[in-house]
């Protein structure tokens, strides 16, 4: 029997603006965004290490990411800054905790307490920020092979969940009586411009007249 794939609940970009404006404070706003831009899963994020980033070529690696393998990823142009400030002042990790590294745990109550502060009513979990990015990524044109090497999905049909969530692409998609109404408008609108056109001309051309007609009178 075929196992009945559940798809993912994903944050519109409106909804991703709110929650990132909601976080209380700087490192929760950073850590938000930087699971959004990256689409990391919550593990990778607090296993990151300082020396995973590399600012001048603006590339980060997930090192043993799922499936032991690494995984390169872009650092964002407006992360950049914050996270070599935090690398710089970081001893290990770029987003350390009481005990070394900050725990799954910690990040989802952060998520939590981030989403009533933002008064979205939906599921969310640090995860729906990875759906929500490759979502987004599917709607923006991005191909959908790219966005699996960007996810580390070793199956594409891990990857194929998010072509069944994207609303913004099933919105795009007009109906035929739709556009059968918007040409049958336009010929119209055009009919209606020429006949405008036509009673221009035909009234200028009355005025030429008259006024050639008074022109002469006058002259006798």
């Amino acid at each position: 029997m075929r196992t009945k794939t559940k798809i993912p609940s994903v944050l519109t970009k409106d909804e991703i603006l709110k929650l990132l404006e909601s976080a209380n404070t700087k490192k929760t706003k950073l850590m938000l965004s930087f699971l959004y831009a990256t689409g990391m899963r919550v593990s990778e994020l607090t296993n990151l290490k300082k020396e995973d980033l590399h600012f001048d070529e603006q590339i980060g690696y997930i090192r043993k990411a799922k499936g032991k393998k690494d995984r390169i990823f872009r650092i964002p142009n407006h992360l950049i800054e914050d996270l070599r400030k935090r690398a710089e002042n970081s001893e290990k990790y770029i987003f350390p905790g009481s005990k070394g590294k900050m725990t799954n745990r910690n990040i989802q109550r952060i998520v939590q307490t981030t989403l009533k502060r933002a008064q979205i009513q939906k599921k969310v979990t640090p995860h729906t920020l990875r759906h929500s990015y490759a979502t987004h990524l599917l709607e923006s044109g991005v191909d959908i092979r790219k966005i699996q090497v960007l996810l580390g999905h070793e199956n594409l049909a891990t990857t194929e969940i998010y072509t069944h969530v994207s609303n913004e692409e099933i919105k795009k998609i007009e109906s035929p009586l739709d556009s059968l109404m918007k040409q049958t408008k336009k010929q119209e609108q055009e009919e209606e411009e020429n006949k405008e056109k036509e009673e221009n001309k035909e009234e200028e051309k009355e005025n030429n007249e008259e006024k050639e007609k008074q022109e002469n009178k006058n002259k006798k």
